[in-house]
């Protein structure tokens, strides 16, 4: 089984979507369901984690209304106002709504790398115990040190981090803050890692699957296979990879795994930290 545990749908709008910027203009399109179903026929999807891309209950709500109807999307991660007075109200919004899997904020865009210790924002994060909803820490490499704290700080909450991290990829060199903070996180056993949205941060013109084979066997060692997932963060992977180059990449890395361990890694990590059908 393949899933994709990172993947996202959006109605193309510069108003909506301003972080898609004049260098991407590949992204300036809608991506929808009709792609999703391309992408399983042409590399054997069996499903997909549908990851909000823009800030707004309105598309939190959107994803879960389409979500019933697409066979191929096994769960949504959303977006809710965690500092905000209404939390509670939000959160009760969505309660119920089975393909509601989990939330998260865009933490790596706050200008204050410390954002994610905040009270208010915690304080909403606090609301998720017991809800059965996962958090996703989308950071960059930079926010690790205040995340650790975070996560630390929430052992009763489920989390996942986003893209490794985000860590900024040279070829032939290796972040060793990145590394080291990566296995202090990875210690925290609520929280496990998606192997995703690493190309977009390498800074050479071109990447091969030696550029980012010491930040795979970083995560793999720190992580293992059964806290490790594949994702794709298609279509924004564009960027810099084909799905199908971002997919053969990853399973060639994969291929020294067991057979239990990349079933673990390709599919059986994301159905269970996500509680997947």
């Amino acid at each position: 089984m393949l899933i994709d545990s990172h993947h996202h749908l959006w109605k193309y709008s510069a108003e909506q979507y301003p972080w898609i910027s004049d260098r991407m203009s590949v992204l300036r399109k809608d991506f929808w369901s009709d792609d999703l179903n391309s992408l399983s026929d042409e590399h054997g999807v069996d499903g997909f984690v549908t990851v909000q891309a823009r800030q707004s209950l309105e598309e939190t709500e959107t994803l879960l209304s389409l979500a019933p109807s697409q066979p191929l999307i096994k769960g949504v991660v959303g977006w809710v106002d965690f500092a905000s007075d209404e939390i509670t109200e939000q959160l009760d919004r969505f309660a119920g709504n089975d393909n509601l899997k989990g939330l998260r904020h865009v933490v790596q865009d706050e200008p204050d790398d410390r954002f994610i210790l905040g009270a208010a924002f915690n304080s909403g994060i606090r609301q998720l115990a017991g809800r059965d909803l996962v958090y996703d820490v989308l950071i960059f490499a930079r926010q690790l040190e205040s995340s650790i704290e975070f996560v630390r700080s929430h052992a009763d909450i489920p989390m996942v981090l986003d893209h490794i991290a985000k860590p900024t990829i040279k070829d032939g060199e290796l972040d060793a803050q990145w590394a080291s903070q990566i296995r202090e996180i990875a210690a925290l056993p609520n929280l496990s890692c998606k192997f995703s949205g690493v190309v977009t941060e390498v800074r050479d013109t071109c990447w091969d699957i030696e550029t980012i084979r010491p930040y795979w066997e970083t995560v793999l060692e720190a992580f293992g296979p059964d806290r490790l997932m594949f994702g794709s963060d298609w279509p924004v992977c564009l960027l810099k990879s084909t799905y199908e180059r971002w997919l053969e990449a990853v399973r060639s890395l994969a291929g020294e795994l067991s057979s239990d361990e990349q079933e673990q890694f390709f599919g059986g990590t994301a159905k269970r930290i996500y509680h997947l059908e």
